[in-house]
């Protein structure tokens, strides 16, 4: 993993480790300067005086090391913030465009709130273990230098010292080890809850209406308590092994600080020499300590980097073509041929599927609900590809397609109408720069101009999360101008005027065949929307049951009782029905 980050981003890294290179060898140094200062100015200071030249040149050299210490300092932290932002960023953008690109059944199988935490919690603990890196790595350097001193120093002493230093070891390792899985659990149950509050928030018309208020309460703090847990359990560890590791350096100092008082009482050192001694003992004390920090952030880190990797392995079933073809100018017509599609390992949800939709032409497509109906729009708008068959959409087929070509010459509305918590002109732009003439032509031809006018700020009018500020009916007509903005070439509705009343709906429907120079394919159940189609396609179970004209689709007795029990259901009747009906009685 630590290989991987310093491949993104060699050169700050490399300047960060550079800075904390720079630090080590100011801390070395600064431990030889006390030692030399004890025996040069301090002690002779109790014996007769010290000189002021050489006062000030001891206070020079102190200055000398600690600057050289903060230029190090300033210079490791400044490029190991940097690299660590960089490398969240770069993480970040990874996690959502493998999100872009994965389709639409991943976002369905996955909770939201795991898909926010991969996003944002994983980024940031995979990523928190670069702020230690640099330092981390010099301690190598460090402990090397501060090690070849102390047996310069005192061999004596460094044997003593040497052997405190693999019992904190010792105990860093068995830390590592009784740490990592509750760190482990902590990082999932942050997923478990973020998806907890996801749905509670994203579900408040439910929950208030249901009366689920405390069940979700309940829901929440449970999973709060079971990520409680795990950190406890983290914290329990790190309260059992920390203070043994702050104390086992602490005990070595003593041992050492009367092991080395009796070794200047003998004369076999002298007093700066220990003072340098236990210096240089601390800094490799402290090393071993930052050590443990770090890998403590690396347990999580190593976790979260694999839930990440998790998301990165997912198999993108949507590839943009080596050499991909330019849609041809005008009205698109579409072939669906001998299509095959099933989600997963499910039984098959289209089988063998054919049909044509001419350019210009008006072509409703209705069946019971699970007949394949949704499932065949999520392809031709290309959300994802079938196992078998073909999609030809002007003749070139939807794998060899260009993606920007598709999306500009291609617009799919769906039933549920997702708005963004901002304006309705932005609602409708998302970004396009168009003018307000086209904005106010695709209101118009989506009924939409009535109420849009009508409204305190008009089209400036902000709305709120996911449009909730207006009705049902009003959200799918914003959502059916935003595909009219970017006039398509092929128009797919998927039941997307099912909460617009009929008659707005005709109207609708009407527009788009008289105004548009383009081909429309619409998912519909209402009668009075099927005989404004020039021909119907029957799905039953996933295959094609009939096609042709309405009046001529009425004779199969499936499409004929389909269209009766929706017509029934609505309230409706449709003259045509009722005269089949009457024929066969």
């Amino acid at each position: 993993m630590l290989w991987e980050y310093f491949r993104m981003h060699p050169l700050v890294l490399s300047i960060g480790i550079m800075g904390a290179a720079v630090y080590a060898f100011g801390t070395v140094a600064s431990a030889v300067v006390l030692g030399r200062i004890t025996d040069s100015v301090i002690v002779p200071a109790f014996h007769g005086g010290v000189s002021g030249p050489t006062v000030a040149e001891a206070a020079a050299v102190i200055l000398g090391v600690a600057v050289l210490r903060g230029g190090g300092i300033v210079v490791r932290r400044f490029f190991a913030g940097v690299t660590k932002a960089r490398i969240s960023r770069d993480l970040r953008t990874r996690v959502l465009d493998k999100y872009a690109a994965l389709p639409v059944a991943y976002h369905r199988s996955q909770p939201t709130g795991d898909l926010l935490a991969h996003a944002h919690a994983d980024v940031e603990a995979a990523s928190e273990v670069i702020g230690p890196l640099p330092y981390s790595t010099a301690v190598v350097l460090l402990i090397v230098l501060a090690t070849a001193l102390l047996i310069a120093t005192d061999p004596v002493l460094a044997l003593v010292g040497c052997a405190v230093l693999p019992g904190v070891a010792f105990v860093n390792h068995v830390y590592m080890t009784r740490i990592e899985p509750p760190a482990e659990r902590a990082q999932h149950r942050v997923g478990d809850l973020s998806a907890v509050a996801h749905e509670s928030i994203d579900g408040a018309l439910v929950v208030k209406t249901l009366g689920r208020e405390d069940a979700e309460v309940r829901r929440f703090a449970a999973q709060a308590e079971r990520l409680r847990e795990q950190r406890v359990a983290v914290g329990v560890v790190r309260a059992r092994f920390e203070p043994l590791l702050d104390a086992l350096p602490d005990a070595g100092t003593t041992l050492l600080l009367a092991l080395g008082a009796w070794r200047v009482a003998t004369g076999a050192i002298s007093t700066g020499t220990l003072v340098q001694f236990l210096a240089l003992f601390q800094l490799l004390a402290f090393p071993m300590r930052l050590i443990g920090f770090l890998l403590g952030d690396m347990v999580r880190a190593l976790v979260a980097r694999d839930r990440i990797r998790v998301v990165e392995r997912e198999p993108v079933t949507l590839h943009t073509p080596a050499h991909p073809s330019v849609l041809p100018a005008g009205p698109i017509a579409v072939d669906v041929v001998d299509l095959h599609f099933a989600y997963d390992s499910a039984p098959a949800v289209l089988r063998s599927v054919s049909f044509a939709v001419p350019a210009r032409a008006t072509v409703a497509l209705t069946g019971a609900t699970g007949s394949g109906k949704s499932t065949l729009v999520e392809l031709v708008g290309r959300l994802a590809d079938p196992q078998r068959g073909r999609i030809l959409v002007g003749g070139v087929d939807l794998r060899d397609v260009d993606p920007e070509s598709f999306r500009t010459t291609v617009a799919v509305v769906f039933q549920e109408s997702f708005l963004f918590a901002t304006t309705l002109r932005e609602n409708v732009t998302l970004g396009l720069p168009v003018g307000d003439v086209d904005i106010d032509r695709a209101l118009r031809l989506a009924q939409a101009k009535g109420f849009v006018s009508a409204l305190p700020q008009g089209i400036e009018t902000r709305v709120g999360e996911r449009g909730v500020t207006l009705s049902g009916g009003q959200r799918q007509r914003i959502a059916l101008a935003r595909a009219l903005v970017r006039r398509p070439r092929l128009l797919v509705l998927d039941d997307a005027t099912s909460a617009v009343d009929p008659t707005i709906e005709a109207a609708i429907l009407d527009a788009l065949r008289t105004e548009l120079d383009t081909t429309l394919l619409v998912v519909a159940h209402r009668g009075s929307t099927i005989r404004l189609a020039d021909s119907v396609v029957f799905l039953e179970d996933g295959r094609v049951a009939a096609t042709g004209p309405h009046v001529e689709l009425l004779e199969h007795p499936g499409y004929a009782a389909l269209l009766r029990a929706y017509e029934t259901e609505r309230g409706e009747r449709s003259p045509a029905v009722s005269a089949v009906s009457g024929a066969r009685s």
